[in-house]
């Protein structure tokens, strides 16, 4: 039957080779490139000169110096501390939330999602206004912290409310996964409460926490905003905060932030490692079937303090920062404070009469978020169907590399950029532009929309691409008429995540950005450096509002009008 069917079909050229070579070079230059200059720069002192000279005559001197170090040391320091404050903070809450009958529980989801939409640096900034003298702390109880905001331990505690929220939902869905069945049929068999939360749930949880964790010292190990904001105050120095300096100070270091550069991708996966050890080597598997989530406890008399901890984490890190930006926003000058007749739109009237290129720094970022969200799609779905459905070195090379850039920091991929494209011998010159900066987004973001299309493509059978050949669709019709309506769904989830984070990127923006280029982060970081900062939050009011009811709309969207496939 199937090959009477081959012969009345006409035969189509088959464009799966030519894709994944396409693919390929894209990957290559979106990737590949940025990276592979990084490591030459790293080697050959004098490459950006265009020389070969002197191999490694830079690479030992560098990792030999003290400053350097101490800027590893304070890094890994740093990214652990986060790491078990995000876990200490996180798991109860997870816990309480996949175990117990938590009142409200999706309104809590909701909350502890915002910390996503609130980019790091305006967080800091926002804490900064917040526990500073005369800040808003002391205009409200009489007291400051400026002394503990300032310290090593105050860009911790805020970090921590940052990235709290992945391990948060990591717990959370894991431990509803496993839910409480086998810690109930473990004391059923005589095991203490305790000894089934260390013996049997915890256990089963290990995969999703040691993938949480491994994404919270990643994300951390590379912010920008924070350390330089606070942590330069507290002379605390990390590896990301060492490479913007060695690239803004003169005289230039371009081949130190290169090493610098190198040694943070190298620590990164050295992370990525480790979390793939630890779960191989303890890995356990319910072998029961499909997981039930069984009946969730009532809180009983524990239910009002429970929520006073939800409640008090939520408005410690989603309530502080947006109020301080609100407030600062709203205020007409900082000094006059939290008063009545302080309070004014003027900020917003100016930023809205373009005051300072105010408007033109949202088009910008808003026209290069949608580019990147459109392209990281595009390749994404493309780099799914060849990973899933075409098993071959090829395609696990190209599922290596585009994974890749999660262990490349915004820095790293910036310092590459500018290396690879500052160069004479391109016939295209995309450096000094706004291309570069469409290159940066799309490369830190692409394993976003990757993985949503490998686990969407995993769920769709292969016999709907089968029957689009057999029907006489070639590679594209089939492509476009049959998988994409199929991924709409999680694909425009991950392209609407690559828009708001795109919209709101701080570090490779600084570094990349042309000469009269302005973005939303640029805009409000220049804004405070100025002394400006009513002008910067009323900006970032605008941007978090926005991306918020963007996302949201998007959600509703395509829960109602999107067929879901599975």
């Amino acid at each position: 039957m199937t090959n009477a069917l081959s012969r009345l079909v006409p035969r189509r050229l088959d464009l799966t080779p030519v894709i994944m070579l396409a693919t390929a070079l894209a990957l290559c230059l979106l990737v590949g490139l940025p990276l592979l200059y990084v490591l030459l720069q790293a080697v050959f002192p004098e490459f950006v000169r265009g020389s070969l000279a002197r191999p490694f005559g830079l690479l030992l001197p560098t990792l030999g110096e003290p400053a350097l170090l101490a800027l590893m040391g304070n890094t890994i320091k740093l990214g652990l501390c986060v790491v078990a404050g995000s876990l200490l903070l996180a798991l109860p809450l997870g816990a309480l939330r996949a175990l117990t009958r938590v009142p409200g529980g999706a309104c809590w989801d909701l909350i502890f999602l915002l910390p996503f939409l609130i980019p790091p640096y305006i967080a800091a900034l926002s804490w900064m206004l917040t526990l500073q003298p005369r800040g808003y702390l002391q205009q409200l109880f009489g007291f400051h912290l400026e002394a503990f905001l300032f310290s090593f331990w105050g860009v911790v505690f805020v970090m921590v409310l940052n990235v709290f929220p992945v391990v948060y939902f990591a717990a959370s869905r894991t431990l509803a996964a496993v839910g409480g069945r086998y810690a109930a049929v473990g004391r059923v068999c005589g095991a203490r409460p305790r000894q089934a939360l260390w013996r049997i749930t915890l256990p089963l949880s290990i995969p999703g926490l040691a993938a949480s964790s491994l994404l919270v010292f990643v994300l951390t190990i590379e912010e920008f905003g924070t350390p330089a904001t606070l942590g330069a105050q507290a002379g605390f120095e990390v590896l990301v905060t060492g490479i913007h300096r060695r690239f803004s100070d003169w005289p230039l270091d371009i081949p130190g932030a290169a090493v610098l550069s190198l040694l943070l991708v190298l620590l990164a996966m050295v992370a990525f490692y480790c979390q793939h050890w630890l779960v191989n080597r303890h890995s356990y598997v319910a072998v029961t079937g499909k997981p039930n989530r069984g009946a969730l406890m009532e809180l009983g008399k524990w239910r009002y303090p429970v929520l006073l901890l939800f409640a008090s984490v939520g408005f410690i890190a989603v309530g502080v920062p947006v109020l301080a930006t609100l407030a600062t926003a709203s205020t007409g000058t900082l000094s006059g404070g939290l008063a009545w007749s302080n309070f004014s739109g003027r900020h917003f009237v100016a930023l809205f009469n373009d005051r300072a290129g105010a408007l033109q720094a949202l088009g910008t970022s808003l026209t290069l978020a949608t580019g990147a969200a459109l392209i990281t799609g595009v390749l994404g779905a493309l780099i799914g169907y060849l990973v899933v459905r075409v098993n071959s070195k090829a395609s696990q090379a190209l599922d290596f590399l585009s994974l890749l850039p999660n262990a490349m920091p915004g820095i790293v991929v910036a310092v590459g950029l500018i290396l690879a494209w500052n160069q004479s011998y391109w016939p295209v010159q995309v450096y000094n532009s706004g291309a570069i900066l469409l290159l940066a987004y799309t490369c830190l973001l692409l394993p976003y929309p990757v993985r949503y299309a490998n686990a969407g493509l995993r769920q769709l059978s292969a016999n709907l691409e089968a029957a689009a050949r057999v029907s006489g669709a070639g590679f594209v019709r089939m492509f476009l008429h049959v998988l994409l309506p199929a991924l709409a769904p999680s694909l425009l989830m991950a392209m609407l995540l690559v828009f708001a984070i795109a919209s709101r990127e701080l570090v490779a923006s600084l570094l990349l950005a042309p000469a009269g280029m302005v973005t939303i982060s640029t805009f409000v970081f220049k804004q405070f450096e100025q002394g400006s900062p009513g002008l910067g939050m009323a900006m970032s009011v605008v941007a978090i509002f926005t991306t918020s009811a963007l996302i949201l709309g998007v959600t509703l969207f395509t829960r109602k009008k999107l067929p879901m496939h599975g």
